[in-house]
């Protein structure tokens, strides 16, 4: 039996402190890890139906969904590995690129501290990159340092608890016109952007999508959530490239 507290790793960074625990939840029984930055919580192995969805409904979005197609990649945020992890179940990705701004949290997946590591890292289609995503998202470059110019078929977003709620100011802008433009530039004609969100989902986020993209949606994600003896709930947007564009 495992203890019911470890604190596997801390670490400091520039967005403050990061922390790896693992604990014995007393309502559910399960080992649960879970990972603070400062005193926030930033996500738990308890609640991760809204980052498989992300890659579900992202992926269900493009327009070839359910062919033979090949779809490259990117997932902004590697966290407990939750949403690559759904995104390789899709058996069309080919590749995919997974960026983290913490070199410690790539190498919790690397020396397999985390559930989803040894997975993550045996994958030949997948790759951890550490790196800014905010940055690269705004170079011309494009996401993947490796190869420049690179476009992609979907990324999908999850660092930020909501366009609204950013971790770092300097991320804020990439919920802007101007920072969505530059991120769908970066994906294939009929591309696809998908964001998690802890919040409810939000009109005047949901407009920038719209005005940037062919179609955009918000969807409320549920799911259970037994410290409320009920339910709780993320959303998932997603946005969707023109064939022409």
């Amino acid at each position: 039996m495992s203890p019911r507290f470890e604190e596997i790793d801390w670490r400091p960074t520039p967005m403050g402190d990061i922390s790896l625990r693992r604990r014995r939840d007393p309502v559910t029984g399960q080992d649960v890890h879970e990972v603070k930055l400062g005193d926030e919580f930033l996500m738990s192995s308890l609640f991760t139906a809204g980052e498989i969805a992300l890659a579900r409904l992202g992926l269900a979005a493009l327009p070839d969904a359910g062919t033979g197609a090949e779809l490259d990649v990117v997932v902004g945020g590697l966290g407990l590995g939750y949403t690559a992890g759904a995104a390789l179940d899709d058996p069309r990705v080919r590749s995919l690129i997974v960026i983290d701004a913490l070199p410690d949290v790539i190498r919790w997946h690397e020396e397999k501290l985390v559930p989803l590591g040894a997975r993550l890292t045996a994958d030949r289609r997948c790759r951890l990159v550490q790196g800014d995503f905010f940055a690269l998202a705004g170079d011309p470059r494009g996401l993947d340092p490796a190869r420049p110019d690179r476009r992609f078929h979907a990324i999908l977003l999850d660092i930020d608890h909501s366009p609204r709620h950013v971790l770092h100011p300097r991320h804020a802008a990439l919920y802007r016109s101007g920072g969505m433009r530059a991120l769908a530039g970066q994906l294939h004609p009929g591309g696809v952007f998908a964001l998690w969100s802890n919040d409810p989902p939000d009109e005047e986020f949901t407009a920038v999508l719209a005005e940037v993209f062919a179609a955009a949606e918000a969807h409320v994600v549920d799911f259970d959530n037994p410290f409320q003896d009920g339910t709780a709930a993320n959303t998932v947007y997603v946005a969707r490239k023109g064939p022409g564009t």
